[in-house]
């Protein structure tokens, strides 16, 4: 099980966002800057605070698994399962080795939906009358395990926890797993699927979401004097990661280099980052050496940028003291159109450097219409940027204190 030169590289995508149903969907409007936040349309939101989100429209789990299973899964299951078809196309059915390849699949609440719609059933009809299939349903692990089973995937198998960094640890598992040769191809990534009375509530509860009630799109804001908090919203980020020379033996498509990786705690507070992200930046500073780069060969930045006071403030803290205060870097957070995905985010993030990569074009942070001077980076506000792109980094931090941050390179022999 030699690892010596082992590289590790993206051969698929697959994504389910509120701004499309697959990659080429949701890529043309972020990039676009077309939001995919409304007003939450699932539930009656007169009561909430907080009425708007970024849901997943027109979604029929029928087009990616049978009524039988679509009605024995979580909507963050279903999402996981729409995910999969785009990353595994032209994978399934080509004669890989089962016993190699795996699947890692964060969630950072899980099957919230369910909990809430059996909850009702116990409280109206008795513990008798709760589904036989209430567990599977809910707990965390299931899209990977599902996948597995979908796909006969025998290597490596097990979900990640970690709130908004779920979908992004998963794929730092899935590299390392590759990278050190346990596996030669993993399956990674994060769905969520928390639109749901209970959690939209917990979130108002804690004054972390924005009350923009009245314009959904213009409410998510990273980076603006303005911003008064997240937008909650739900999809799956699937890719599949591989080891360069079994993707070139199976002569397949080879969209970007996964380089490096960070992951770091702050040991500091449930909720708060540290202080001057001091965890923020030991994570880009190890991404950014385990991919054997300067800051200076970093050309963009897909921030976690949730559009919260303190969070992005913090964030550029530490990509300052990182990268310097007068650094060329680009920054932008596509969170300003499709809202934050908890456990799916930094894996849907993924896919948008990706493809920002490919197509050399950066994504704008939306409604940015007045930088707060506290987050003083080189932003990319209101509309895309056309610029040639070697090396980009996605952040992502969750509550806990968990800090991912991937770095992708432009692949070259």
């Amino acid at each position: 099980m030699s690892t010596n030169g082992r590289r590790v590289v993206v051969t698929g995508m697959g994504l389910v966002s509120p701004c499309g149903h697959t990659v080429e969907e949701s890529w043309k409007n972020i990039s676009a800057g077309v939001s995919g936040i409304a007003r939450i349309a699932a539930f009656d939101v007169s009561a909430y605070d907080s009425q708007i989100g970024g849901e997943v429209k027109g979604f029929d789990p029928e087009r990616h698994m049978d009524k039988k299973e679509a009605r024995r899964a979580d909507r963050s299951v279903q999402f996981a399962f729409a995910a999969a078809a785009g990353a595994m196309a032209g994978i399934e059915g080509s004669g890989f080795d089962a016993d190699r390849f795996g699947a890692i699949i964060g969630s950072g609440i899980g099957g919230i939906t369910t909990f809430e719609q059996q909850h009702t059933v116990l409280m109206e009809k008795g513990p008798s009358r709760i589904s036989p299939f209430f567990i599977p349903m809910m707990i965390s692990d299931m899209s990977a395990g599902q996948l597995s089973i979908r796909y006969g995937l025998k290597g490596p198998n097990f979900g990640t926890v970690s709130a908004c960094a779920s979908g992004g640890h998963a794929i730092c598992d899935a590299y390392m797993y590759v990278k050190h040769g346990f596996a030669d191809m993993m399956l990674a990534g994060g769905t969520e699927a928390t639109i749901s009375p209970m959690a939209l509530g917990g979130f108002c509860s804690m004054k972390a979401l924005s009350t923009r009630n009245d314009a959904p799109e213009r409410a998510s804001r990273p980076f603006d004097r303005d911003r008064d908090g997240f937008v909650m919203a739900e999809g799956c980020g699937l890719v599949v990661l591989e080891e360069l020379g079994h993707a070139r033996r199976r002569g397949a498509a080879i969209l970007a280099e996964l380089a490096g990786i960070g992951l770091t705690g702050d040991a500091y507070h449930i909720t708060s980052p540290a202080p001057g992200g001091a965890g923020a930046v030991n994570a880009m500073r190890m991404a950014i050496a385990t991919a054997g780069l300067e800051p200076g060969a970093v050309d963009y930045i897909n921030a976690h940028g949730t559009s919260t006071a303190y969070n992005d403030k913090t964030e550029a803290d530490a990509i300052g003291t990182v990268f310097g205060p007068e650094s060329a870097v680009k920054v932008s957070s596509t969170k300003s159109v499709h809202g934050h995905m908890l456990g799916a985010a930094a894996a849907i993030e993924f896919i948008v450097c990706v493809s920002a990569m490919r197509d050399g074009l950066i994504p704008p942070t939306m409604n940015l219409d007045n930088p707060d001077p506290e987050c003083s980076l080189n932003h990319v506000a209101n509309a895309a940027e056309r610029r040639g792109l070697r090396a980009v980094m996605s952040n992502s931090f969750g509550f806990g204190g968990h800090n991912v941050c991937l770095l992708l390179r432009r692949f070259e022999e």
